[in-house]
Order: structure tokens, then C-alpha cells, then sequence
């Protein structure tokens, strides 16, 4: 069998192999462990290269020693409950390096020795999570839980290990306190949930809030792997349940601070899954989410990654060198930028996704978010073509989602010439199919350099955090919000200040003032004396606040709160396009607080509106309503 047997000639390793079969007991009941421990040992040192032993010169001799260990030592009970530790686990290791060539774990299977190490790994589970941590007990899941990566990395054999209940046990030793045990459990239940039938077994059991834990407290690696294995999981609808039920948004929105591409891509597409459902999808908004996605497309940061995979992962936890593996090594500048686009192809699926919420798509806005993601269809010769034109892909569709809601639409046209906003358009409201976008890059990659440059151009004038185009008394025009019958409405900024603001530009020249320099001065002598009572008087949550009045150049500004939010005219427009409509509970909410302004206004301030549009009426986070 090992070292001693090759390179002491044939009788040893026949001994050895006879002492296996036998069950190695001596005439009178004594266990021969001593020489068969020191055999197992120098087997696995001698082999722990090798990969092929179906292959090997000694391969028949191979097979015989892999078929007298499970038969003789794995699957006899008796031995079992008496060999000493060590003795089990030296059998585990040499298991192990056996199973790395794709025929034994074949062999494995036939002879029923998945059911016996499942059973084994309970058992020793139980006792390690109930009773402490034991080096042996250790070392002895370390190495089962390989085994089981190893088979569950061929689709195939994926069905036996969940046949065995193993993956229970695997999911139990989430809450191992070894980083190794913890290491080799995430690593295989990676393997398992590949499969989509496999997902759904592990889905039935309670894992998620053992996830999050470890999300939220254990190291980079641990966060890296459980941040993959949730983002598989969570094709599964109880999955995408028990993140919401155990609070897992903030868990993960704080990942968002890493500076790993491969965590950040997992935790981007975790969040591309769970935002399908409303309620997650607002609760993303309110913690930040959609500012941290942003700043991830915006690509100022210095991300880092490296080549590992599942299986080198699992191999070099086996061995002990997972805790000296050195995971940030320098990738070439190419790789860090195919990584790169890929993490960004992520944050702009989540953002396409996020924005179905029209309170969402109104942050993206107002947070720059069509600049910043406009920036990403420009092409680049000296990128890598394929994986630049599925992010041009995902940047369309995160834009052409944003163009289907109403107000956002007038800034497009200012981006694309005739032909390009044409296919833009043909492509309808919030298709998700990402091949629909094709045509789209294939024809602007296509466009002549100064056609593509103007592009570029048009872009950088909608950048909202450029120098301000103009000042108007003491603020900084800062965007164009839009126009009625009296007027423009603009988003501003006071000077050396940072609150946002609106301002209202009334031209007093319009006949509605009057038709004489007097009348129009009294008009707005009115104007302003009812303004002032209002902004000294009106104080409710459902009603805009109102700051200052000044004149400048025969023009009037009103300065006034910035609401957060989007017209009830535009959510009927939007929920029109859709194909959706408000619920009963939601239409009872917002005419509440309808109600309650009008009241407020009318019966204690004694003020009539007399422009009660739904284009007057915002709906901001959760459906608060404010009349301006």
C-alpha cells in the first residue's frame, strides 16, 4: 500500500492488503494499528501529489487498497467504533488523495461508501458542535468535508451526496467555530447548489441566518464563499423569504464597503435577486443601497482580486495551506478590468431591477445615476471586447429602463442622434432580456470617432455635478425640474451650501399678472404678501415648505423644500406602462393623507390651492404624499 510496501518489494504491500482484509485483527483480538497507522501515513505523504492513480503503472494495486479501505475500514461498523482516532483518520487522508481521480469517487458510489461517510461526518458533527473542539474531530471533517466537494464538483454525482443527507450535516457545521470545518462546508454546499435540484434541498433547511452571521462578523474569505453560496441560494424563493425575515439587507449593503471584486459581485447579485420583491426592494433605497451601487459604477475605487477557485479553495484547505494562501495577488491590469466590468455588468442589472420602483428611479436621478451609468456604453478599442459589450449591454438596459418612466425621458433625447434613439426606443418598456440590447452596442460600436465623440460630449452635459451653468440671486442652478404655464421649476443649491433645494422662475410678464406695469406690480405685491403668510404659517408633513420670495430682473423665485419624490401623475403613467395598478390599501393611504393636507389648507389656514393637479401631488418613501 505506501511507501514502505513500494519500496520494500511485493510481500509487504500483500501483507499489508491481507491485514486490511481481514479486518486487522491478530489471533488473539488485538488491533495491528501501529504498523497499518505508520503504512497509511507514509502512503499519504509519498501520494499526496499525485492525481492519477487510475493511471499509475500500480493502478490494479491502487484499486485493491482503495476497495479493501472502504469495505474493510469505512464500512465496518465494528472497526469503526473500535479503531483508535488516528487510525480512522489516517484512513479519512488516504481516502482523500484517492478520491482526487474522477474513477474512484465513481467507485466510491458503487460501493456504498457515500451513505457510510455521511453517517460518519454526523457523527462526528454532533459530537464536535456539542461536546468542543477535539484536533481530531477537526481534521476528520476537514477531510470528509473535501471528499464530499470533490464529488459534488461533477454535475452527476451531485444526486448521491443529497441521497446521503449529507448536505444536512454540511449545513450544520455553519455554525463550526473552526475556520478550516467552516471553510470545508461552504466550499462543498458551493459544489452542491450548482445544481438547481440540489439548491432546493438545501433551501428546505434553516441556513440563511447562519449565513448572514457570518457575514456579518467572520474574515474575508469566509464573507467571500458565503456571500457565493447565499447568491446561489437565493434562486430560491425561501431563500429570498429568510433574507427578509432575518433583516440580511443591511447585513449585506454593508458589504458593499469591500474593496474584493469577487465578494462585491456576489453580494451585487444577491441583491439583484432579493429586490424582485417591493418591499426589499424600498428597504435597499432607505439604507443607502442604491448610492453604494452607484459608487461602485462610478469606478474611483482601488478593488482588488485574485484566481482562486472552489477547487483550489477546497484542495488547499485539505492540506492546511489555506490559512498561508495568499488571496489578493497581483492580477494583470487586464484581468483586474475583465473582473471589474463584470462586478459593474452586476450593479447595473441591480439598479435596472431597483427602478421598477419609481421612488428608486427618482434617487438614481437626482443621485447623477444616468450620467454615471451613460458613461459605461461608451466604447473602448483597447478593452476586452466580449466582456465590454455585455457591460454596454446591461448599461442600455439599466438606461432604457430609466427613459420608461416619464419625467426622465426629455434628458435622453439629448444623448443619442436620430438613428441610435430610434433602436433605443424600439426596444419597449422594461424588457429584462439582455440579448434585446444588442443591436443597440452592435450599432454604436459601429459609429464614425467624431459621431461617437459627440455622443461623449452630450453625455458630460447632463453631468449634474459639473460647474453650475448659471447663478440666480444666491443659488446655483444646479438642473432644469420642468416647466408649466407660469414658468420653470429648478433644482438649486444655496451658495457655500450643501442642502438642496427648488426654485420656482416666474415670468411676471406673462398677461396673467395683468397688462400694465402697475397692475403686474400689484399682482405681485399680492404674490408675495401670500407667500409670506405661508411661509410663516404652514407647518405640516403632507404640505411643501416654503423658504424665501425675491425678485430679480422682472422675474419672481420662489424657493421652496425639495421633495423627494415623483408626481401621482407620473405613478399612473408609469404603473399604466407596466401593466400594474395601486392596490386598494395603497390608494386608501395616499387619499388619506390627501385628505389631511386639504384640510390642514383649507379649514385651519384658510387657503384655497386652486391648482390640485396630480402633477402638484409627490409621492416620496413609502407613498408620502406632499402637495406643493
Amino acid at each position: 500500500l505506501p511507501a514502505v510496501g513500494f519500496q520494500n518489494g511485493q510481500s509487504s504491500i500483500t501483507r499489508y492488503l491481507q491485514n486490511v482484509k481481514s479486518n486487522g485483527q491478530n489471533p488473539h483480538g488485538q488491533w495491528q494499528e501501529s504498523t497499518e497507522v505508520v503504512e497509511l501515513e507514509n502512503f499519504s505523504v509519498t501520494y499526496k501529489n499525485e492525481r492519477n492513480f487510475s493511471k499509475h503503472p500500480r493502478h490494479k494495486l491502487f484499486q485493491e487498497i482503495f476497495t479493501a479501505l472502504v469495505k474493510n475500514r469505512f464500512a465496518c461498523r465494528e472497526w469503526v467504533d473500535q479503531a483508535p482516532s488516528i487510525h480512522f483518520l489516517r484512513v479519512l487522508i488516504c481516502l482523500r488523495l484517492l478520491i482526487r481521480d474522477p474513477r474512484y469517487q465513481e467507485m466510491l458510489h458503487s460501493l456504498g461508501g457515500i451513505e457510510n461517510l455521511a453517517q460518519y461526518m454526523e457523527t462526528v458533527a454532533n459530537s464536535y458542535l456539542d461536546y468542543g473542539e477535539q484536533q481530531h474531530d477537526i481534521d476528520k471533517l476537514v477531510n470528509m468535508t473535501y471528499i464530499l466537494q470533490k464529488i459534488a464538483a461533477v454535475k452527476d454525482q451531485r444526486e448521491w451526496v443529497i441521497a446521503s443527507g449529507a448536505h444536512k450535516t454540511l449545513v450544520n457545521l455553519l455554525s463550526a467555530r473552526d475556520s478550516n470545518v467552516l471553510l470545508g462546508a461552504l466550499l462543498a454546499l458551493i459544489s452542491l447548489a450548482e445544481s438547481p435540484e440540489c439548491r432546493e434541498k438545501i433551501s428546505e433547511l434553516t441556513i440563511v441566518e447562519n449565513l448572514l452571521v457570518i457575514l456579518h462578523e467572520y474574515d474575508l474569505l469566509s464573507k467571500r464563499l458565503t456571500a457565493e453560496l447565499l447568491r446561489l441560494l437565493c434562486a430560491e424563493s425561501q431563500v429570498k423569504e429568510q433574507v427578509k425575515m432575518y433583516e440580511g439587507i443591511p447585513v449585506l449593503l454593508s458589504l458593499l464597503h469591500s474593496d474584493h471584486i469577487k465578494l462585491l459581485w456576489s453580494v451585487v447579485w444577491i441583491l439583484v435577486q432579493v429586490c424582485e420583491d417591493p418591499e426589499t426592494s424600498a428597504e435597499i433605497r432607505v439604507w443607502g443601497g442604491i448610492k453604494h451601487l452607484l459608487h461602485i459604477l462610478q469606478g474611483e475605487r482601488n478593488l482588488v482580486s485574485d484566481r482562486s477557485s472552489v477547487g483550489s479553495l477546497s484542495s488547499a484547505n485539505a492540506a492546511g495551506r489555506i490559512q498561508h494562501l495568499h488571496l489578493s495577488e497581483d492580477l494583470s491590469s487586464d484581468e483586474i478590468q475583465e473582473n471589474t466590468f463584470s462586478l459593474q455588468a452586476a450593479c447595473c442589472a441591480a439598479i435596472t431591477e431597483l427602478v421598477l420602483n419609481d421612488t428608486n428611479a427618482y434617487q438614481v436621478v437626482q443621485a447623477n445615476g444616468i450620467y454615471t451609468i451613460a458613461k459605461l456604453i461608451l466604447p473602448n478599442k483597447e478593452r476586452n471586447a466580449e466582456k465590454t459589450n455585455l457591460l454596454q449591454c446591461y448599461a442600455f438596459r439599466a438606461l432604457r429602463f430609466l427613459f420608461s418612466m416619464e419625467r426622465n425621458r426629455h434628458i435622453f433625447k439629448r444623448l443619442f442622434p436620430t438613428d441610435l434613439f430610434e433602436i433605443f426606443i424600439d426596444i419597449g418598456h422594461y424588457v429584462r432580456d439582455i440579448s434585446a440590447y444588442e443591436e443597440l452596442v452592435s450599432k454604436l460600436n459601429l459609429l464614425k470617432e467624431d459621431e461617437l465623440k459627440q455622443i461623449a460630449e452630450s453625455i458630460e452635459s447632463i453631468n449634474q455635478n459639473k460647474a453650475p451653468a448659471r447663478q440666480i440671486g444666491n443659488y446655483a442652478i444646479l438642473e432644469h425640474l420642468g416647466s408649466g404655464a407660469f414658468g420653470s421649476v429648478y433644482k438649486v443649491r444655496k451658495r457655500n451650501g450643501q442642502n438642496l433645494l427648488a426654485m420656482k422662475e416666474v415670468n411676471l410678464h406673462n398677461p396673467a399678472f395683468g397688462k400694465d406695469k402697475k397692475a403686474r406690480d400689484s399682482s405681485v405685491k399680492n404674490i408675495v404678501s401670500e407667500l409670506t403668510i405661508i411661509k410663516e404659517q404652514l407647518y405640516h408633513p403632507n404640505v411643501v415648505r416654503y423658504y424665501r420670495t425675491f425678485l430679480e430682473n422682472d422675474k419672481l423665485y420662489i424657493v421652496m423644500e425639495l421633495i423627494d419624490g415623483v408626481p401621482l401623475g407620473e405613478h399612473f403613467n408609469s404603473l399604466k406602462e407596466k401593466q400594474q395598478r395601486f392596490t386598494e390599501e395603497r390608494i386608501w393611504h395616499i387619499f388619506i393623507q390627501l385628505c389631511l393636507a386639504l384640510r390642514y389648507l383649507h379649514k385651519e389656514k384658510r387657503i384655497v390651492h386652486r391648482d390640485l393637479t396630480p402633477n402638484n401631488v409627490m409621492l416620496g418613501d413609502k407613498d408620502k404624499v406632499t402637495v406643493s
